[in-house]
């Protein structure tokens, strides 16, 4: 097998990996983006950033300059809140 093949073979199994992730039901999923957590737990989406951003948020993992928010720990977020 050459470079090319390799690759080729190497971004398949990528875009399979993608597309059985996008298949996998939304309360599944260990990590959500910020969208899918608004459509998830019906806060919006500046709500959600806005958390976030505070020191210490439960629920948020930044990896770079990307938000991700773990969907266990929204709910129980979520479920300690008397108002969010």
């Amino acid at each position: 097998m050459n470079d090319d093949e390799r690759l080729l073979a190497e971004v398949r199994t990528y875009q399979e990996k993608l597309i059985s992730n996008a298949e996998e039901p939304i309360w599944e999923r260990k990590w959500l983006t910020i969208e899918e957590a608004a459509a998830y737990s019906g806060i919006g989406r500046t709500k959600l950033r806005e958390l976030s951003n505070q020191a210490g948020c439960p629920f948020a993992i930044w990896i770079g300059n990307k938000i991700h928010i773990v969907r266990e720990r929204l709910d129980k977020y979520i479920d300690k809140q008397f108002r969010i």
